[in-house]
């Protein structure tokens, strides 16, 4: 997944990581993952939960999402 750059747009993503920016933009405020998994149909499991928060995190790391002191994300657009 590459790093946000300015003008790139979120179509260079992977699908799975374009849901989950969709959840984010529609949200109306900052997202726990558990609300991201219940849009997504994604069981609460914790091995399917983590998994999400992983892909969340990467979001953050690579600037497509922004991660609060919280936990929670929410979209840097």
């Amino acid at each position: 997944m590459p790093q946000r750059e300015r003008g790139v747009d979120e179509a260079v993503l992977p699908a799975d990581y374009q849901r989950i920016m969709d959840v984010a933009r529609r949200a109306e405020g900052p997202v726990m993952v558990k609300q991201v998994c219940g849009e997504l149909g994604i069981s609460l499991e914790p091995a399917r939960s983590e998994a999400l928060r992983s892909k969340l995190n990467r979001l953050a790391e690579r600037g497509w999402l922004r991660k609060l002191a919280d936990g929670k994300f929410t979209t840097t657009l």
